[in-house]
């Protein structure tokens, strides 16, 4: 897409490391300080939408018809109740799309044909909520991307995710979106009482260096609280320590945005 919203989606095959906490929270952090953004949730769960307050009933129009081109952007997405924030919320029905759409040409692109409409640049951020795995409905969400935000939790395996992950970014590459790029790698659920956590965040930091975001998102028991109440968490409580790092995590992506077209 030449014009139009930054689209950054939010992935990791993982389940569990935050991936719908940090679209929620970031989305809304970026709307806090000014954006205009739009939540695409593509997990047939539905957790971002019911994070942002969707309830089931009025998810009447939804990522399903949008990606089976049935309806546009704008017809799907719902104002929620955060000012300049937006949601193309998800259904149970996403979990057929791989079927209904399998045999199509387009299908891996019909997420960015989608968001390529008109009816999209009243937006400037795009943020992206995938399921936790490589299947079809990521890798629209990866075909329609300017980059990838990968959380990564503060645990064991945390590595061997991310070069997992890192090697179908370059898969699709190589494939159908040339021009994606890691926007960046956020360490999730950090608790600085635990060693480990303290050795893969090094660990994190030496093997991806500047790619790793400053901003470090604590264990904190507000954030899981917050969906519960069908918000987010800078909404439930705005000087809790994960709310504080998601506003300067939204710094970080809006700096770093300014960095790359100033080079």
């Amino acid at each position: 897409m030449t014009s139009g919203p930054k689209v950054i989606t939010i992935a990791n095959q993982k389940g569990g490391v935050g991936k719908t906490t940090t679209a929620i929270n970031l989305a809304t952090a970026l709307a806090a300080i000014g954006e205009r953004v739009l939540v695409i949730d593509v997990d047939p769960q539905g957790n971002a939408s019911t994070g942002l307050g969707i309830e089931r009933d009025n998810r009447t129009v939804s990522a399903y018809e949008i990606l089976l081109g049935e309806a546009p952007v704008s017809e799907a997405a719902i104002a929620t109740a955060v000012p300049g924030l937006s949601i193309v919320p998800s259904t149970m029905d996403l979990l057929g799309i791989e079927m209904e759409i399998a045999t199509a040409s387009d299908r891996v692109f019909r997420l960015r044909n989608a968001l390529s409409q008109p009816d999209t640049r009243r937006f400037t951020y795009v943020i992206i909520d995938c399921p936790p795995s490589l299947n079809l409905l990521t890798l629209n969400a990866m075909a329609a991307a300017h980059s990838v935000l990968v959380p990564l939790q503060c645990e064991f395996f945390a590595l061997e995710g991310l070069s997992q992950l890192l090697k179908t970014v370059e898969q699709i590459r190589g494939s159908v979106n040339p021009g994606l790029a890691i926007q960046g790698i956020v360490l999730t659920m950090y608790d600085g009482r635990n060693n480990l956590a303290n050795q893969v965040v090094d660990d994190v930091r030496a093997y991806m260096g500047d790619a790793v975001y400053n901003t470090v998102i604590p264990r904190n028991v507000r954030l899981s609280e917050a969906p519960s109440y069908g918000k987010p968490a800078i909404l439930y409580d705005l000087q809790c320590a994960g709310s504080q790092a998601y506003l300067n995590l939204a710094s970080e992506v809006i700096q770093r945005e300014r960095g790359a077209k100033a080079a």
